[in-house]
């Protein structure tokens, strides 16, 4: 049964176990007064970093009479925000709505914190607001403990002053003191998700390696512990939220299992889960790739790096196969032990009789702060050098054959991809999606100019040298490899513009080359599915 509220579109909703009442969030909008002197004063000018419509949220609430015949709501106003809120969580403890803020890109991480604003407070106005972390880092994913005192949230930090680490982990923010804790300080790898336990404690959700599985907390004190359960990928982690001890339901997938949805009737009972759905069935009457870990080490610093290995059907431990190498973005997420029923270049390269390595080069998660965090002043080569050294390593071992040998990656995997080719001619072919070719442009433009600073050590006049001794475009004069580019329109992540640039240059140089734009696409290439067929 809808509710009219008028023309206000709801952004965020939150509620209290009352169903008379709710809160929700709406960008602010300017009055038809402001919008006229603003058109009048710049007409069809935009003035870049000038506050515009929706730069600001406004905080509702919505007081609903379900004794009414027909449902009707009263909707009041409860605080005008300078900020861009991005969630909402109401709080009982003291009457309060807890709220995460961002800026309008990431170039400030101060843009980035969590504030609350106390009901009880007769303003209705940014005064009234209470910032409660100073954590230089992006949180996200609010939820309230189950005392109703400690706001848990994921956090994404640069390895700043304040937080030093630079994997997304977990954090419980006490509202009666203000201090806030790292839950799960024994886990070394990725916070990928969490949920709150009935009774106490937490579910952590954690990648380590190529796997992401399941893990418990009792209390703050008290070490995160391992929940057996099957080698793969859990996700979209669920519990019953009215009986501690009770039924689980999670999304679980690994290479050789489609993905389905399963239901434990506790979370000591994993292993004996069964599905409950059968979405994917078709893929168990397949014949499909097999994958494995794989490893290797940087000669250089003796780093061991692993990699998802995945055979052509049929062929699993074969010898002297085409090698794809297909690297991931990010740079910091990491290829895992998973079955990608979509539009994945990894299963369906595979199935075309290659074999594919999918590298978790250095910058990569799961392997801890160290092992991501010296991805930094050497952006694409540490990388570029451990995936280098993963292919000789194939062709020493026999699996790969060093004369059939092809690279491809999108987003950061475009970025390497780029550098490769100009490191080594031993691959016949490239494919670069969305990857850049010139840091500096490629910071002036991008809608992360944090992470790229971050990876450089600085900003462009602070370590030029840095920003051009690793950006590909100084070293195409080196590159005999055939390349083919897709990059979309729009996109404001890794603009098109570095493609142009990539193309450009292989023009030139006579290289064959070949750039597909996908009109009206971003980064994602999520608008049409055929773009992304193509892609």
């Amino acid at each position: 049964m809808s509710v009219q509220i008028g023309t206000v579109r709801p952004l965020f909703v939150t509620w209290p176990d009352d169903d008379r009442f709710l809160y929700f969030v709406a960008a602010a909008v300017w009055s038809k007064e402001e919008e006229d002197v603003h058109r009048a004063e710049w007409k069809d000018v935009i003035n870049y970093r000038q506050s515009k419509p929706g730069e600001g949220s406004v905080i509702y609430r919505m007081d609903i009479d379900t004794n009414n015949p027909v449902l009707s709501a009263k909707v009041s106003i409860v605080a005008n925000v300078s900020l861009l809120i991005t969630e909402l969580l109401y709080v009982p403890y003291e009457q309060q709505l807890v709220f995460t803020s961002r800026g309008r890109a990431y170039e400030d991480l101060d843009d980035f914190e969590i504030y609350s604003i106390h009901l009880n407070s007769s303003s209705s106005s940014s005064s009234s607001l209470s910032r409660l972390t100073y954590m230089e880092g992006v949180e996200q994913e609010l939820q309230l403990s189950s005392d109703g005192k400690h706001v848990l949230f994921r956090l994404w930090a640069l390895s700043s002053g304040k937080v030093q680490t630079t994997q997304r982990r977990l954090y419980s923010l006490d509202l009666t003191n203000g201090q806030v804790d790292r839950l799960g300080k024994n886990f070394d790898g990725l916070v990928t998700q969490y949920t709150v336990k009935s009774g106490g404690g937490v579910y952590i959700i954690g990648q380590l390696g190529l796997n992401v599985q399941i893990y418990t907390q009792e209390s703050l004190t008290d070490d995160a512990i391992y929940q057996q359960g099957w080698n793969g990928t859990y996700e979209r982690f669920t519990a019953s939220s009215h009986r501690a001890g009770g039924p689980v339901a999670f999304a679980f997938s690994s290479s050789e299992r489609p993905k389905e949805v399963y239901l434990a009737e506790s979370i000591d009972q994993l292993m004996s889960a069964k599905p409950i759905t059968n979405d994917n069935e078709l893929f168990t009457q397949r014949v499909l790739p097999q994958a494995t870990a794989y490893h290797w080490k940087n000669t250089a610093d003796n780093q061991v790096i692993e990699g998802v290995l995945h055979y052509p059907p049929g062929k699993f431990n074969a010898k002297n196969l085409p090698l794809l190498v297909l690297i991931h973005g990010g740079p910091n997420v990491a290829s895992l032990n998973e079955l990608q029923a979509t539009w994945n270049w990894a299963t369906m390269a595979a199935t075309e009789g290659w074999l594919v390595l999918e590298p978790n080069y250095r910058g990569s998660t799961g392997y801890g702060d160290k092992f991501l965090g010296e991805i930094r002043h050497r952006s694409l080569s540490l990388p570029g050098q451990d995936i280098l050294m993963g292919v000789d390593q194939l062709t020493k071992d026999g699996i790969a054959d060093s004369k059939r040998l092809a690279v491809g990656g999108y987003s950061y995997g475009g970025f390497l991809t780029n550098w490769l080719i100009t490191q080594t001619t031993r691959f016949n072919a490239a494919l670069s999606g969305a990857g850049g070719i010139e840091h500096v442009s490629g910071w002036g433009t991008m809608d992360l100019p944090l992470l790229r600073s971050y990876l450089h050590g600085g900003f462009p006049w602070e370590v030029p040298q840095v920003y051009q001794t690793e950006s590909p475009i100084y070293y195409m004069n080196k590159v005999r490899t055939p390349t083919h580019i897709v990059v979309g329109e729009n996109d404001v992540r890794v603009d098109a513009d570095q493609s142009f640039i990539l193309e450009r240059s292989l023009h030139y140089l006579g290289i064959p080359v070949q750039l597909l734009v996908f009109p009206n696409e971003g980064h994602a290439i999520a608008n049409f599915p055929w773009s992304r067929k193509i892609k």
